[in-house]
């Protein structure tokens, strides 16, 4: 394969299908399986999931929420979505350990770099959930870290659209998709991979970031065999 350890970033979003809020049952499941089926084949997967399914820090700012408690209250629905990542995964005899940036002993033990490898070595899919821990982070920059801190070898990022593009492919019909970028092209040519914070550091780390299609059955699969996918920044 390719790509032997990755680390899987997903958005909450993702995970309500076309529902107006929560989980949608079968996005989950067809997550799983795709994760599933390359766990078989031997990759190692860590997960990032978001929270906007359920709710966003900075979007509770504009409701009178004081930005950390709207960020914690962030961070604890990517904790909810990730118990339905771990459910999902047992239910179809998976092996999966869900680990928090932040003390919530019953649900998750605190992340451990050495003992998240070591889970991965075991092929057990491990999921990282809270974020950083920290307010005034997203969960890309989580994912980022993540990453960083297991030795990955790249940075999925999981859409609905399969790559990047010139300019938003669902309102510009005329916008041209990007094979591979630099990271200096992508800052040249303000393109929106991830956050700044993110962004910068798998520039230092010189941690490769793709961005392929999640919702299409296979993708992942394919990556992982080489398959030129998505849009691949290094």
């Amino acid at each position: 394969m390719k790509y032997k350890r990755i680390l899987l970033k997903l958005s909450g979003e993702a995970l309500q299908g076309n529902d107006a809020y929560g989980i949608n049952a079968d996005v989950l499941n067809a997550y799983v399986k795709q994760v599933k089926e390359v766990v078989n084949k031997g990759a190692q997967v860590g997960i990032v999931i978001g929270g906007g399914n359920i709710f966003r820090g900075i979007a509770g700012t504009g409701k009178g929420f004081d930005r950390v408690i709207g960020d914690q209250m962030g961070m604890m629905a990517t904790v909810i979505n990730s118990m339905a990542l771990l459910s999902a995964f047992q239910n179809t005899g998976q092996k999966a350990r869900v680990f928090t940036a932040f003390s919530i002993e019953s649900i998750g033990e605190r992340f451990n770099k050495f003992k998240a490898i070591k889970a991965l070595e075991n092929g057990e899919v491990a999921i990282f959930s809270g974020g950083t821990g920290n307010p005034f982070f997203t969960t890309d920059s989580a994912s980022a870290l993540r990453a960083v801190e297991i030795e990955a070898d790249v940075l999925l990022k999981g859409t609905r659209v399969d790559g990047i593009y010139t300019a938003d492919p669902e309102k510009d019909p005329e916008a041209v998709k990007f094979d591979t970028l630099s990271f200096d092209e992508t800052i040249q040519k303000s393109l929106k991979v991830m956050d700044l914070t993110a962004f910068a550091l798998c520039k230092e780390n010189s941690l490769p970031i793709l961005v392929f299609d999640m919702n299409t059955e296979g993708n992942l699969l394919k990556i992982l065999k080489g398959e030129n996918i998505g849009t691949l920044v290094k």
